[in-house]
């Protein structure tokens, strides 16, 4: 799902913010810092459309980890929490978040702004060049943003900004001659997926509609023509006539997420159907999760343990949180849905495939 920027504000475009953010520490795990029991972070999302409705998870130094249900409930919560989500709530140009920093795209141009809930300063914000447009494609529809370090200030870092359709642009914002380097995809099954980070490859990577491929881009010489991997799904698990037409019925997403502790990648299916229509909008449920580890050769083996860590899925990023971070709740090997319409948890070793 994407968002279309650069509208009149009376128009309402349903795609949930997520933020998180705590210390940028050098451990490259992005901005949820590892040693999080002692540090501050935040866990925002935000429906754009306002009405005060969202989800927000904070965690003060010393302090206890606990969830606003309801953005109204926010004047509880500190006054530099309080602006972080309602800053969100109003920005209509916001895409998602990224290692800390929060997107938006107006008028063609993408700023960077930093949300860092303990600073009591104003937070840093970076402008980027003018988008270019490349042929026959748009650069209006967001799909998502990742970088590739915890801070666009970084001299090497590079910001990817995944569009919906063909093309995919890269930025390196700390260079004083930085200029947008766009890439055209070919292969439509990258069209409306998201882009991610892999620290450990180094590379930009895309899981193609129906997770059988996954593109990488090298962010230090990127082309047109990717790196290619095929997927071979093995182990799946033995469904019931009733869930395979259950699963046969839902809308799938594919998640490309990368421990930051382990190393290992996973691909998670995500299966979701129309629970409910609201006011002409469709609210889904999620049905089924399943994740599979990806190895060098491209087997994808279904597994129903993530050992000590648990996985986010939101709207415009996964992540892997180790068993240490309060937000693993001190039980692992779940997968929570992260959304301004659903919130909930999948606990891997107990989903039931034979009923």
């Amino acid at each position: 799902m994407s968002l279309l920027l650069n509208q009149p504000s009376k128009l309402c475009f349903r795609k949930p913010l997520l933020v998180r953010s705590s210390p940028h520490l050098s451990d490259g795990f992005s901005s949820l810092s590892l040693p999080i029991y002692s540090h501050s972070c935040a866990l925002i999302c935000a429906d754009p459309c306002g009405g005060n409705r969202g989800f927000a998870t904070t965690r003060r130094s010393g302090g206890f980890l606990r969830t606003i249900s309801s953005l109204k409930e926010s004047e509880e919560v500190s006054e530099n929490d309080n602006k972080v989500i309602l800053w969100m709530e109003k920005e209509m140009g916001t895409i998602g978040s990224s290692c800390g920093w929060l997107p938006t795209l107006k008028d063609g141009v993408l700023r960077l702004r930093e949300m860092n809930i303990n600073s009591e300063t104003d937070p840093k914000r970076i402008m980027l060049p003018p988008l270019v447009t490349l042929p026959h494609c748009q650069t209006q529809y967001v799909t998502n943003v990742a970088m590739s370090s915890s801070s666009p200030q970084e001299e090497d870092c590079v910001v990817a900004v995944k569009f919906l359709g063909p093309q995919l642009s890269f930025c390196r914002p700390a260079r004083s001659n930085s200029e947008w380097v766009n890439i055209r995809m070919t292969d439509p099954c990258f069209f409306s997926s998201p882009v991610m980070y892999s620290k450990k490859d180094d590379m930009f990577r895309i899981a193609g509609s129906g997770g059988h491929l996954v593109g990488s881009w090298d962010l230090h010489n990127p082309s047109n023509n990717p790196k290619l991997q095929s997927l071979r799904f093995q182990n799946l698990p033995k469904l019931s006539e009733t869930k395979r037409d259950l699963l046969d019925s839902c809308y799938t997403t594919e998640h490309l997420v990368e421990s930051v502790t382990t190393t290992e990648t996973f691909i998670v299916k995500s299966y979701k159907k129309t629970a409910e229509i609201i006011k002409g909008v469709p609210r889904k449920k999620t049905e089924a999760i399943m994740v599979f580890k990806l190895d060098e050769q491209g087997n994808a083996v279904y597994t129903p343990s993530l050992v000590d860590q648990s996985i986010y899925l939101t709207n415009t990023e996964a992540f892997c949180v180790p068993l240490s971070t309060s937000l693993c709740f001190g039980r692992p090997n779940f997968v929570r849905i992260f959304d301004v319409d659903e919130q909930r948890i999948f606990k891997l070793a107990k989903q039931k495939w034979d009923c």
